[in-house]
């Protein structure tokens, strides 16, 4: 099981991975740990939105209105110009990052958890689960970006507070928001008091700044427009984020772009007062989310213990004034900037996988926005003037744990709808209502109107659902109680005792709601009052038929309409779009790879035609292949540039075809030689073996032996035969003698010979003993004989073809003599 964390920034993206030694950030095919991407400001909201209309202004890539009032990314794919959705795009980014994740584990990657921005809606959330289906992926948990943080802090912590609560203060100032969460942390746990951001202002408002600045200042110096020039612009702003970097270490710092706009090189520089006067605006807006979150945690600053700074914009030197000014204190950089984020993320997904068995450390989450829920009154209500009135409560303030259910209970007599919205909308700029879920159809059988109690959950990803409603009926039934003299009198297990916080079917667990009581007080005077719990008593000395009261529970149907969400069935089509593109990609991956084998080759065999493979070509037919291997160069970069991967394959093949044979000629040059060496060694030490007059050899037949000795003579004339016939051949011709041949020569000589020359010698006759022994001998030395005489034999045999055994053997250094070997060690094998 994967263990995966994804941090996708404004600017760039990056995944870190659980091992088993800890948490790392991986590396993607550029070797670099962050990888880019440009859509996070565009997932779930509305092209009209003021803020993503600024936004537009700076991307670098059109983006126009769809159909249903959310932009439409514009990108050229596959040579035409294509529109994508925000969340297709950012499901082709964590394609990517998961493909990077799953280089790296060597190992499939489904379960993950997804970083996002505190101030993220509900709707962008779903956006973000949405793309993370089409990548085909299953996130555990969307956890808070500051929340990961603050649980990478944390966790390795072994020195917290088991009583008094620790309070930091993790201020994160990203590319293109602030976000600031304070976080009371005690030993294994950790609990967030408030979140607070500020969703534009972060460092590109910076680079912004300079970029307007300097725009201004070449206007009036070199008359040139910038803003008229969408390279020139994008060329500006790198250069004005790089200028904002040394400023941070430098109170001077220079810009200098070649060619900048109609053939003219720009010049100029800027102080850090100077900038910091450009971007007063900016720094005023920093002090505002600090004295939120604050306000929302009911601390002062003095209660504030420690200050943690990351973001890839907390590195301005005017940032970190005003925080260490506000909070009375410096802040502290024990965190690495940039990947804190994934890290937690990746921490948070290791404690959800049983894969990991990770420190005990809990995570107490809080909701940053207020939910509620309102619906129109009953039909009933029309005679008091209700049945239009829209009613609601808030079932989820704003501070509320995650995850959390609620439940509220209504009394209805057919299909009626609710409300999910946000009480307050002034902080978030986006539409007040969430979603609408229709409850039923249904029938009441007793009475008018029914009791329906619909549980509300707010998931561990932060996003509000209407999650089941069940309709709530009484039935009497007659319950038969037979006399037992022998038992007191009981209290009956069957008793049922309904209210609006929590009802038992016969056979049903409790709901166990968490604050539903008081939801469902809270919902109005049409919600009931909770019935007391009044179970019935039977005394067993009475035989009678006692009515007994009983809650039957039916399952209403529950359809849901989110504003702005993608349906299921759509979601579904993007993720085999995805799934089609994915496997487009791998053709044009794998068409690139063929492009650059053909590449590879051309320099490869060229170098080597004029080096090692000199000799082994005739001048005439290497002067052709070089000019062959130019004209495939031409190629490549001309008319080849863009070819099918079929193309590629058939331009190597017919490079190999004229290839090959030099390479073979080369190898066969540079493997011949050992490979002689090792059939003449084989040769030589049969040979001297069959001639041998070692007493070893002496009960080997002498025909035999000849047998041995003729075929030594045989391969020793093939291989001299084949050998000078080679010799007279030059380098560049097509070899007679193969170095295949030669061990199939040894080989052979090797299958003849060892089977004669370890032959063993046959055991010596056992000499006859008298039927009855003049003494017994004791049992001590007939065991001391006994094994005396089965040491004998083998002793006389072992060794004793050890040198025929071994003739195939590796040529010992600087020894023409037959090697004895161990017995284990073949010639074949050998050879």
């Amino acid at each position: 099981m994967s263990v995966v964390g994804f941090d996708f920034g404004n600017e760039n993206c990056l995944v870190a991975v659980a091992r088993q030694r800890g948490i790392d950030v991986v590396l993607n095919d550029e070797s670099k740990r962050e990888t880019p991407a440009i859509i996070k400001r565009l997932i779930g909201r509305p092209f009209s939105d003021p803020e993503l209309q600024r936004d537009l202004k700076s991307f670098p890539y059109t983006v126009t209105e769809g159909p249903d009032g959310f932009p439409l990314i514009h990108a050229q794919y596959l040579g035409e110009m294509r529109t994508f959705t925000p969340t297709q795009v950012l499901g082709m980014v964590f394609s990517d990052l998961k493909i990077i994740a799953q280089k790296n584990l060597n190992a499939a990657v489904v379960d993950c958890c997804i970083g996002i921005p505190v101030y993220f809606t509900d709707l962008q959330r779903r956006a973000v689960l949405d793309a993370a289906t089409i990548a085909e992926l299953h996130p555990l948990r969307l956890m808070h970006e500051t929340t990961a943080t603050a649980l990478a802090y944390g966790i390795y912590k072994t020195d917290l507070p088991e009583n008094d609560q620790l309070n930091v203060a993790f201020v994160d100032v990203g590319h293109a928001s602030l976000q600031v969460c304070i976080a009371g942390f005690k030993k294994g746990q950790l609990k967030i008091l408030a979140h607070s951001y500020d969703r534009s202002l972060g460092g590109r408002d910076f680079d912004e700044a300079l970029f307007h600045h300097f725009a201004t200042k070449f206007k009036a110096e070199y008359h040139i427009d910038v803003l008229q020039n969408a390279r020139a612009c994008l060329r500006l702003r790198a250069a004005c984020e790089k200028l904002k970097k040394v400023l941070s270490a430098n109170p001077v710092a220079p810009l200098n772009i070649e060619c900048l706009m109609d053939e003219k090189d720009v010049r100029g520089f800027i102080k850090r007062e100077e900038f910091e006067q450009i971007s007063t605006p900016i720094l005023e807006r920093v002090k505002r989310p600090l004295e939120k979150a604050l306000q929302d945690a009911g601390l002062a600053v003095e209660n504030v213990h420690m200050v943690e700074v990351v973001g890839s914009a907390s590195r301005i030197p005017a940032v970190m004034k005003i925080l260490t000014e506000f909070f009375g204190k410096e802040p502290r950089r024990t965190m690495n900037a940039s990947e804190c984020v994934s890290r937690g993320c990746a921490l948070q997904c290791a404690i959800l996988s049983p894969t990991f068995k990770v420190r005990d450390f809990q995570v107490h989450e809080c909701f940053p926005f207020s939910i509620a829920v309102s619906w129109k009154g009953a039909a009933l209500d029309s005679q008091n003037g209700a049945a239009d009135h829209q009613q609601g409560t808030i079932v989820f303030p704003k501070g509320n744990p995650i995850p959390s259910v609620k439940a509220l209970t209504f009394y209805r007599s057919g299909t009626f709808s609710i409300d999910v919205q946000y009480a307050d909308v002034s902080e978030l700029q986006a539409p007040a209502k969430i979603s609408t879920y229709t409850i039923g159809p249904f029938q009441c059988t007793k009475s008018e109107r029914a009791k329906v109690k619909v549980k509300v959950r707010l998931s561990l990803h932060g996003i509000v659902s209407v999650e089941a409603a069940t309709l709530l009926e009484e039935e009497e039934v007659e319950v038969p109680v037979v006399k037992e003299p022998a038992k007191e009198p009981t209290k009956m297990d069957t008793d049922e005792s309904l209210s609006d916080a929590t009802t038992t079917g016969p056979n049903e667990a409790d709901d166990n709601m968490q604050d539903e009581k008081a939801a469902a007080d809270a919902s109005g005077a049409e919600n009931g009052v909770p019935e007391s719990d009044k179970p019935t008593q039977m005394e067993t000395d009475t035989k009678v038929e006692a009515p007994k009261k009983k809650v039957k529970k039916t399952n209403i149907p529950v359809s849901e309409v989110v504003y702005g969400g993608i349906p299921a069935a759509e979601v579904q089509k993007l993720l085999e779009k995805e799934y089609e593109m994915a496997l487009q990609d791998r053709v044009m991956e794998e068409t690139k790879d063929k492009k650059n084998a053909v590449e590879a080759y051309v320099y490869d065999m060229r170098n080597k035609l004029s080096d090692k493979y000199h000799d082994f070509v005739p001048d005439l037919e290497r002067e052709g292949f070089t000019a062959k291997l130019q004209e495939t160069e031409d190629w490549l970069y001309e008319d080849g540039e863009d070819e099918t991967k079929g193309v590629y394959i058939a331009k190597l093949e017919e490079l190999k075809k004229q290839g090959d044979p030099i390479e073979e000629r080369y190898k066969e040059y540079t493997d011949r030689g050992p490979v002689i060496d090792q059939l003449v060694y084989c040769i030589n030490s049969y040979r001297e073996a069959a001639v041998s007059g070692d007493l070893k050899f002496d009960h080997i037949d002498m025909a035999e032996k000849q047998k041995v000795l003729n075929e030594c003579v045989e391969a020793e004339a093939w291989l001299r035969e084949k050998k000078q016939h080679q010799d007279s051949l030059p380098k560049h011709a097509t070899p007679v003698l193969l170095s295949a041949d030669v061990r199939k020569k040894a080989e052979a000589l090797d299958r003849f010979c060892r089977p004669i020359m370890t032959k063993p010698k046959p055991k010596p006759a056992k000499p006859t003993t008298p039927e009855t022994p003049a003494t017994p001998p004791s049992q001590g030395s007939e065991q001391q004989q006994q094994g005396g005489d089965a040491n004998a034999d083998p002793n006389a045999n072992v060794g004793d073809h050890e040198t025929a055994g071994a003739a195939c053997g590796e040529v010992p250094p600087d020894s023409g003599e037959p090697m004895e070997t161990d017995k284990s060690e073949t010639a074949s094998g050998a050879a």
